[in-house]
């Protein structure tokens, strides 16, 4: 299946990899203001968002945190968790109130090194969503830091 890499894991995975990766999911929910992780923390877990939006953001020394994005409904809070040494890289809170899939990490690497097949096709998704998301920090820094019209062709 080629899905953007915008996409959900809902459409993002073949039917039979989704079902089985949703049968070990459960449900939960998350208050605003809950931080989910924090950078350098254990990342033994992934979500997807259902409803809510969630901030991830960065350790900023002697500063509050900067935000670096948000995410929403079918997107993939945690990725660190796939990628050794299962570090998180960012932080994460509920900016708002969150409903969300949890997915143990342990479990889930289990099940893709067992499964040749679903390893690949989480691999290609979770890739899919990182290269997403590193096109995208690369744009807002062009728009915060390239000279005004840099980019223009007129």
């Amino acid at each position: 299946m080629n899905a953007p890499a915008t996409a959900g894991m809902l459409q993002a995975l073949p039917a039979e990899h989704r079902q089985r990766l949703m049968h070990v999911a459960r449900e939960v929910a998350f208050p605003q203001g809950t931080r989910l992780f924090e950078e350098g923390g254990h990342a033994d877990r992934f979500w997807i968002i259902r409803t809510g939006t969630v901030a991830l953001d960065m350790h900023v020394p002697g500063r509050r945190a900067a935000v670096i994005g948000t995410l929403r409904h079918n997107e993939l809070i945690g990725w660190s968790w796939l990628f050794t040494p299962h570090t998180w890289h960012l932080g994460a809170e509920a900016t708002s109130p969150v409903r969300a899939y949890e997915f143990d990490a342990t479990a889930i690497r289990s099940m893709c090194q067992d499964d040749p097949a679903l390893g690949a096709s989480v691999a290609q998704w979770v890739g899919g969503v990182l290269a997403h998301r590193l096109h995208s920090a690369r744009t807002r820094l062009l728009d915060l830091y390239a000279p005004y019209g840099s980019g223009s062709t007129l």
